[in-house]
């Protein structure tokens, strides 16, 4: 008894979609094994020619008709695969425009990095600081967004020296080759800059992922020599064993709460939503034959960090979030931040080298941070130079948000501890403190 005409048809169909999904399937798997070559082709290749072998073994003996049928899906496979395989940006780094309210300086430094430098003099009229600033931004290996050249502008006015540069890879600094981003070049980067400046040991504010390089820097004798005085300011985790640690964060963020971000996003591109996705899963390397790492870091969006931005602000500030960057400065290399991110999980404890630093040291602990509290009480613990900490109330990881006197404040506290004046806010926690500040959840 034959199925009558509809099921048939409805039965053909059901069949060429599974086959579709087949192949698509085969691709991307057959992209996870040969890391992307060629852009994908060898991939797109390799899954046409086994599509077609399945479509010729699939219409033997068949009419002409029956033959040419089993080939529709391997046409529709192809052709929404291919989508993958074709770039939509330029593949040679496009940097970003200059800033109109500074100027983009390239210093060559003595590790082989090339960087870009923003330099805020002291403000005319006002008393200057002996020492001068380095600002470490967060990220890894994106551009220091418009929010935070507002904050340095704010400590150049108030007789802060501040230098500030973009990592290799990121903004309008060059790219690296892909094994160089290691957290350990970040590190000998921030040697390097300081002695690029010609003036001595400078004060170091790092934040973040910046934070972390900071840390690091303590914890390395020769590079810790450059440092004056250093404000760890929202680190991440300092090496592989704080990496694994579990804990909590702080106070709820507007994670979730927050509306989801506008703009265009790299993401809802078939080729970029592939490739980052296979990346941040860890079924292609950073470096994969995909995608280049100039085109990457031309496709990324600010939209494409997804709820991430919404993390660095307090629950209570969901609904005025404020820009963080123009879509003309936005710069961000996924890949590389991947790759030094890795490094760092990679890494044996530097708590026993950390133990032993000397450099005056202050911490600073937003109330809804998103990072995890151990990995900022750990450097606490860690190291004995830390003179004071700075619980910062009503702010979220990103502590100068322009938000309120949300600059101001954050200022205060930088500018007593780098001048040893007595603090704006009390030191807590305590290196003896820290269970009880844990168990608080703070």
């Amino acid at each position: 008894m034959s199925l009558p005409v509809p099921l048939r048809l409805l039965g053909r169909l059901i069949l060429a979609l599974l086959a579709v999904v087949g192949l698509a399937g085969l691709f991307l798997a057959l992209v996870v094994l040969t890391d992307g070559a060629r852009s994908g082709l060898a991939a797109w290749l390799t899954a046409l020619a086994a599509g077609i072998i399945a479509a010729l073994w699939r219409g033997r003996g068949r009419t002409r008709r029956g033959r040419l049928w089993p080939f529709v899906p391997v046409v529709a496979a192809a052709a929404l695969t291919a989508s993958v395989c074709v770039s939509t940006v330029p593949t040679t780094r496009q940097y970003p425009p200059d800033l109109p309210f500074v100027a983009t300086k390239r210093w060559s430094l003595s590790t082989g990095s090339r960087v870009a430098v923003y330099h805020y003099p002291p403000a005319a009229g006002t008393p200057r600081r002996p020492t001068p600033l380095v600002y470490l931004h967060g990220g890894p290996v994106r551009s220091v967004s418009v929010l935070d050249h507002r904050f340095l502008r704010l400590l150049a006015g108030q007789g802060y020296d501040v230098y500030a540069y973009e990592h290799p890879g990121g903004g309008r600094s060059d790219l690296l080759s892909m094994e160089q981003y290691t957290i350990s070049r970040s590190v000998r980067d921030l040697a390097a800059f300081i002695d690029r400046l010609h003036k001595g040991p400078a004060d170091v504010l790092g934040f973040s992922s910046g934070a972390i390089v900071l840390t690091r820097a303590l914890a390395a004798p020769d590079t810790a020599a450059r440092v004056h005085r250093a404000i760890i300011a929202e680190p991440g985790p300092m090496d592989g064993p704080t990496a694994l640690t579990s804990g909590q964060p702080g106070r709820p963020s507007a994670r979730g709460l927050a509306p989801a971000p506008t703009g265009a996003r790299a993401t809802r591109v078939p080729r970029y939503a592939v490739a980052f996705g296979l990346i941040q899963l860890g079924l292609l390397p950073p470096g994969t034959g995909l995608i280049t790492q100039a085109e990457g870091v031309n496709a990324f969006k600010a939209a494409d960090l997804g709820s991430d931005t919404a993390s660095a602000y307090c629950a209570r500030d969901a609904g005025r979030i404020p820009t963080e960057d123009t879509a003309e400065n936005f710069s961000f290399n996924a890949a590389a931040s991947l790759q030094i991110q890795q490094t760092i999980k990679d890494s044996p404890s530097i708590a026993p080298e950390l133990s032993r630093s000397r450099t005056p040291a202050m911490l600073m602990i937003a109330e809804c941070s998103s990072q995890t509290r151990q990995w900022q009480t750990g450097i606490l613990a860690a190291d004995p130079a830390v003179e004071r900490t700075q619980y910062m109330p009503g702010v979220g990881h990103h502590m100068w948000n322009g938000l309120d006197d949300n600059n101001e404040r954050a200022a205060a506290v930088i500018t007593a501890f780098f001048q040893s004046e007595p603090s704006p806010l009390p030191d807590y926690p305590t290196r003896t403190g820290i269970s009880a500040f844990l168990r608080d959840r703070r």
